[in-house]
């Protein structure tokens, strides 16, 4: 943990290693500190060096020799909260300057992107990447076509979704093929009557994606996501078509 910690600041292992015997150590040698350590001098004098660029090492002259000596760790704290502070800068210019510059680069045409996803984890990517395309758009909504087989598998990896749903104020409008679906807060339903039994399939249509969930066999979900502006557009139309029809 204290390595993968220290790895967030910028610290290989042998810095890690390093530091860790110099506090145990005190002010001490090259040698010494190489010693301990178990990691041969000239390396231990480079990675020195670089401790010392990056605040957690200082040394001072002793005769003809330097003796190091490792800041408070309480520096380290310090060390991560600049991180933060330029990370939350690199977040700011990303959003306002960064990417809409490069958005502006990319061909100006339409082109369709199709990623396949498979299992349980698939399908909660699929589903949370749901919520985080909606919830950043003005009219909160999206709609569905779903059959009753496919329901039992479709929230099993993200149980809570309807209550993420709501919470971030996300209305959804359900075409429900055969029977089944229960009515949930922020949400529509109607039904296509079917005559036998229907097929595991949930369709989601979320401009500028939709999504394919279906079940293969032995009931292995597996979802393929277009993003397509055109082909999400001509999917709402024929959605908002049928459910004038309904």
């Amino acid at each position: 943990m204290l390595e993968h910690a220290l790895e967030q600041l910028g610290l290989t292992a042998r810095e890690t290693k390093l530091y860790q015997s110099l506090l145990k150590l005190g002010p001490a040698s090259i040698r010494d500190i190489a010693e301990h350590a178990g990691i041969n001098r000239g390396t231990t004098y480079e990675s020195l060096k670089l401790l010392q660029a990056k605040g957690v090492v200082s040394y001072f002259p002793k005769g003809k020799r330097r003796f190091f000596t490792a800041e408070n760790p309480e520096v380290l704290l310090s060390l991560a909260e600049e991180k933060r502070q330029k990370l939350d800068k690199t977040i700011d210019s990303l959003k306002s300057t960064i990417i809409p510059e490069l958005i502006q680069q990319q061909p100006h045409f339409y082109h369709t992107d199709v990623r396949y996803y498979e299992g349980d984890d698939g399908i909660e990517w699929v589903l949370r990447d749901i919520l985080n395309v909606v919830s950043k758009q003005d009219h909160k909504e999206y709609c569905v076509f779903s059959s009753k087989p496919i329901r039992p598998y479709l929230y099993r990896p993200f149980p809570n979704y309807t209550k993420q749903r709501v919470k971030l104020g996300i209305n959804v409008k359900v075409i429900a093929l055969g029977d089944g679906g229960e009515d949930a807060e922020l949400s529509e339903r109607k039904w296509i009557k079917t005559d036998g039994k229907t097929e595991a399939s949930y369709i989601a249509i979320y401009p500028p994606k939709c999504a394919f969930i279906s079940l293969a066999s032995d009931n292995f979900p597996s979802a393929v996501v277009m993003e397509s502006e055109d082909i999400a557009k001509a999917q709402k139309l024929i959605f908002d078509t049928l459910w004038k029809l309904l």
